[in-house]
Protein backbone atom coordinates (compact mmCIF):
# COMPACT_ATOMS: atom_id res chain seq x y z
CA UNK A 1 0.00 0.00 0.00
CA UNK A 2 1.19 3.86 -0.52
CA UNK A 3 1.09 6.05 2.09
CA UNK A 4 3.27 9.09 2.82
CA UNK A 5 4.26 11.37 6.09
CA UNK A 6 2.97 15.14 5.65
CA UNK A 7 3.21 17.93 7.84
CA UNK A 8 0.56 20.77 7.30
CA UNK A 9 1.42 23.90 5.82
CA UNK A 10 -1.13 27.11 7.31
CA UNK A 11 -1.40 28.77 3.88
CA UNK A 12 -5.00 30.38 2.27
CA UNK A 13 -6.71 29.40 -0.72
CA UNK A 14 -7.81 33.43 -1.09
CA UNK A 15 -4.76 35.08 0.05
CA UNK A 16 -3.52 37.94 -2.10
CA UNK A 17 -0.40 36.13 -3.66
CA UNK A 18 -2.36 33.12 -4.36
CA UNK A 19 -5.50 35.22 -6.27
CA UNK A 20 -2.76 37.27 -8.36
CA UNK A 21 -0.79 34.08 -9.06
CA UNK A 22 -3.65 32.23 -10.38
CA UNK A 23 -4.34 35.14 -12.41
CA UNK A 24 -1.30 35.70 -14.45
CA UNK A 25 -1.69 31.85 -15.19
CA UNK A 26 -5.08 31.79 -16.44
CA UNK A 27 -4.24 30.49 -19.66
CA UNK A 28 -2.53 27.55 -18.82
CA UNK A 29 -4.49 24.25 -17.99
CA UNK A 30 -3.89 24.02 -13.68
CA UNK A 31 -6.08 22.51 -11.54
CA UNK A 32 -5.55 24.29 -8.44
CA UNK A 33 -5.16 22.72 -4.75
CA UNK A 34 -7.83 24.18 -2.60
CA UNK A 35 -6.88 23.77 1.08
CA UNK A 36 -5.17 20.78 2.02
CA UNK A 37 -1.79 22.21 1.62
CA UNK A 38 1.21 20.26 2.89
CA UNK A 39 5.07 19.48 2.88
CA UNK A 40 5.54 15.32 2.41
CA UNK A 41 7.83 14.33 4.54
CA UNK A 42 8.45 10.83 2.56
CA UNK A 43 6.51 9.04 0.31
CA UNK A 44 6.19 5.23 0.47
CA UNK A 45 5.34 3.73 -2.76
CA UNK A 46 5.20 0.00 -0.46
CA UNK A 47 5.02 0.15 2.90
CA UNK A 48 5.98 -2.74 4.87
CA UNK A 49 3.32 -5.14 7.06
CA UNK A 50 3.45 -5.57 10.64
CA UNK A 51 5.97 -2.87 11.96
CA UNK A 52 4.61 -0.61 14.39
CA UNK A 53 4.51 2.55 12.92
CA UNK A 54 3.34 4.78 15.73
CA UNK A 55 5.90 3.83 17.63
CA UNK A 56 8.46 4.90 15.01
CA UNK A 57 6.58 7.90 14.42
CA UNK A 58 6.15 8.66 18.28
CA UNK A 59 9.85 8.41 18.63
CA UNK A 60 10.35 10.78 16.14
CA UNK A 61 7.74 13.20 16.30
CA UNK A 62 6.71 12.76 20.29
CA UNK A 63 9.98 15.09 21.36
CA UNK A 64 10.18 16.93 18.47
CA UNK A 65 9.12 21.32 18.40
CA UNK A 66 7.00 22.78 15.97
CA UNK A 67 8.77 24.39 13.09
CA UNK A 68 9.54 27.82 12.05
CA UNK A 69 9.69 28.00 8.02
CA UNK A 70 9.96 31.18 6.16
CA UNK A 71 8.33 30.81 2.32
CA UNK A 72 9.73 33.08 -0.17
CA UNK A 73 9.49 31.70 -3.74
CA UNK A 74 6.76 30.11 -5.59
CA UNK A 75 8.40 27.61 -8.21
CA UNK A 76 7.13 24.90 -10.68
CA UNK A 77 9.32 21.51 -11.62
CA UNK A 78 8.29 18.56 -13.90
CA UNK A 79 7.31 15.92 -12.25
CA UNK A 80 6.72 13.62 -15.08
CA UNK A 81 6.65 14.52 -18.70
CA UNK A 82 4.08 16.96 -20.29
CA UNK A 83 3.47 17.01 -15.74
CA UNK A 84 4.14 19.90 -13.65
CA UNK A 85 3.92 20.98 -9.96
CA UNK A 86 3.63 24.61 -9.42
CA UNK A 87 4.24 25.16 -5.90
CA UNK A 88 5.56 27.56 -2.75
CA UNK A 89 8.95 26.66 -1.74
CA UNK A 90 11.59 28.17 0.81
CA UNK A 91 14.93 28.90 0.12
CA UNK A 92 16.44 28.47 3.69
CA UNK A 93 15.20 25.56 4.91
CA UNK A 94 16.10 25.10 8.66
CA UNK A 95 18.45 22.21 9.42
CA UNK A 96 17.01 20.78 12.14
CA UNK A 97 13.80 19.88 9.55
CA UNK A 98 16.03 18.32 6.86
CA UNK A 99 17.69 16.03 9.41
CA UNK A 100 14.59 15.39 10.92
CA UNK A 101 13.06 14.17 7.34
CA UNK A 102 16.27 12.03 6.46
CA UNK A 103 15.63 10.24 9.86
CA UNK A 104 12.40 9.64 9.17
CA UNK A 105 13.02 8.41 5.58
CA UNK A 106 15.68 6.39 6.82
CA UNK A 107 13.97 4.21 9.48
CA UNK A 108 11.29 3.87 6.92
CA UNK A 109 13.47 2.13 4.37
CA UNK A 110 14.85 0.02 7.21
CA UNK A 111 11.78 -0.88 8.27
CA UNK A 112 10.93 -2.69 5.06
CA UNK A 113 9.23 0.90 3.13
CA UNK A 114 10.37 1.56 -0.58
CA UNK A 115 10.95 4.89 -1.17
CA UNK A 116 11.27 6.09 -4.99
CA UNK A 117 10.79 9.78 -4.83
CA UNK A 118 13.80 12.14 -3.29
CA UNK A 119 12.85 14.92 -0.91
CA UNK A 120 12.02 18.05 -2.22
CA UNK A 121 10.66 20.67 0.09
CA UNK A 122 7.19 21.89 -1.64
CA UNK A 123 3.93 23.08 -1.02
CA UNK A 124 1.65 21.93 -4.13
CA UNK A 125 -0.12 24.79 -5.12
CA UNK A 126 -1.36 23.26 -8.71
CA UNK A 127 -1.03 20.80 -11.09
CA UNK A 128 -0.22 21.83 -15.16
CA UNK A 129 -0.56 20.13 -18.38
CA UNK A 130 1.10 22.92 -20.47
CA UNK A 131 2.09 21.71 -23.63
CA UNK A 132 1.70 24.68 -25.29
CA UNK A 133 4.53 26.58 -22.82
CA UNK A 134 7.98 25.60 -21.79
CA UNK A 135 8.86 25.51 -18.21
CA UNK A 136 11.06 28.55 -18.17
CA UNK A 137 8.01 30.72 -19.35
CA UNK A 138 5.95 29.42 -17.21
CA UNK A 139 8.70 30.03 -14.14
CA UNK A 140 9.17 33.91 -15.73
CA UNK A 141 5.50 34.54 -15.38
CA UNK A 142 5.14 33.25 -11.82
CA UNK A 143 8.05 35.26 -11.15
CA UNK A 144 6.14 38.12 -12.17
CA UNK A 145 3.98 37.90 -8.76
CA UNK A 146 4.94 39.25 -5.77
CA UNK A 147 4.99 37.08 -2.95
CA UNK A 148 5.48 38.12 0.84
CA UNK A 149 7.69 36.36 3.16
CA UNK A 150 5.25 33.92 5.10
CA UNK A 151 6.79 33.11 8.16
CA UNK A 152 4.72 29.75 9.53
CA UNK A 153 4.72 27.64 12.36
CA UNK A 154 4.74 24.26 11.29
CA UNK A 155 2.94 21.79 13.94
CA UNK A 156 0.24 19.09 12.18
CA UNK A 157 1.33 15.81 11.18
CA UNK A 158 -0.46 13.23 9.39
CA UNK A 159 0.68 9.33 8.39
CA UNK A 160 -1.84 9.21 5.65
CA UNK A 161 -2.85 6.21 2.93
CA UNK A 162 -2.57 7.72 -0.46
CA UNK A 163 -6.00 8.93 -1.06
CA UNK A 164 -7.28 7.22 1.98
CA UNK A 165 -7.41 7.77 5.94
CA UNK A 166 -5.20 9.40 8.11
CA UNK A 167 -3.51 6.39 10.05
CA UNK A 168 -1.63 8.64 12.85
CA UNK A 169 -1.88 11.77 13.68
CA UNK A 170 -0.31 14.60 16.00
CA UNK A 171 0.40 18.12 16.97
CA UNK A 172 4.74 19.14 17.45
CA UNK A 173 4.98 21.48 20.87
CA UNK A 174 4.48 25.02 20.23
Amino acid sequence: MKTYIEISVPIRYNAHWFESLRTVLNNVNVRWQKGYYHITMAFMDETAEGVDWKQILDRHFSQTAAFEMTFDKIDVFTSRPGKHIINLTATQVPQRFLSLVEDIRNEMVNAGCKIQSSFKLHVTLGRASFPDFKLLKIREIIETVTLPQLSLTLTEVDFRVFRGPVIYETSLSK
